[in-house]
C-alpha cells in the first residue's frame, strides 16, 4: 500500500477572491487568510532578556606609564595660561555647551610639575572631565613635560554669580566719582 504523497504547501497566503456586484459596478475585494506581515520580527526588546539579563563584570585596565624615562623640561604659568585660552577659543567654536561650563575654571602652576585646577561646581567639573585629557595630553605633549600631576580644587568663591542692577552699578561709579552722587540727589535719577 502506497501512502499518497503530500502537495508542497505554498509560502504565499491563500487569496480568497469574492465578484461583488453593486449599481452595475463589479469590483474585486480580495481576502486573505494568513497575517501579510513577516513572522518573527522582533522589535529588539525582549522582556524575558530583560529579567533573565546577568550582571556582567566590567573590569578596568589602568595602564601604567612609567615616566622615569620621559622628558620632563620645566614649563611657566604663561605657557599654561596661553594654552588653555587657545582650548577655550576652540571649543566654543567646537562645542559651545561645554565651553559655558569650563570658561569659569581657573588653572594656576603649584608646583614644578603640578598643575591645579580650580572649578565652581561638580556638575562643571563632569563637563571638563570629557575635555581635560585632551588638553593636558596636548599641554604635556606641547612643553614637553610627561610628569605633570593635576591636582583639582572646588572653588566656591568662583561660584558666587553676583545680579548686577543698574543702582549697583552707579554706586560703583560713586565710588570712582563722588560728584556723580551730587548730581543723583539734584537730578533724582530712577535707577530702578
Amino acid at each position: 500500500m502506497k501512502i499518497p504523497e503530500k502537495a508542497p504547501e505554498k509560502k504565499e497566503p491563500a487569496k480568497i477572491e469574492q465578484a461583488v456586484q453593486v449599481d452595475n459596478v463589479q469590483a474585486v475585494i480580495s481576502k486573505t487568510t494568513k497575517p501579510l506581515s513577516r513572522p518573527g520580527a522582533s522589535s529588539g526588546f525582549s522582556i524575558n532578556s530583560f529579567l533573565n539579563k546577568e550582571e556582567k563584570v566590567v573590569t578596568e585596565e589602568d595602564a601604567v606609564v612609567r615616566t622615569d624615562y620621559l622628558p620632563k623640561n620645566h614649563f611657566t604659568d604663561t605657557d599654561l595660561q596661553m594654552e588653555w585660552k587657545i582650548m577655550l577659543k576652540q571649543l566654543q567654536v567646537k562645542n559651545n555647551f561645554v565651553f559655558n561650563a569650563v570658561k569659569t575654571f581657573k588653572l594656576e602652576k603649584k608646583e614644578e610639575n603640578k598643575i591645579k585646577v580650580l572649578f565652581p561646581s561638580d556638575s562643571a567639573k563632569v563637563e571638563f572631565d570629557k575635555i581635560s585629557g585632551e588638553f593636558f595630553n596636548h599641554f604635556r605633549r606641547k612643553v614637553q613635560n610627561y610628569s605633570i600631576e593635576v591636582e583639582y580644587v572646588r572653588d566656591v568663591e568662583n561660584l558666587k554669580i553676583e545680579v548686577v542692577t543698574k543702582r549697583k552699578i552707579f554706586e560703583k561709579f560713586i565710588e570712582k566719582n563722588p560728584l556723580l552722587k551730587d548730581l543723583d540727589d539734584l537730578m533724582k535719577f530712577d535707577l530702578t
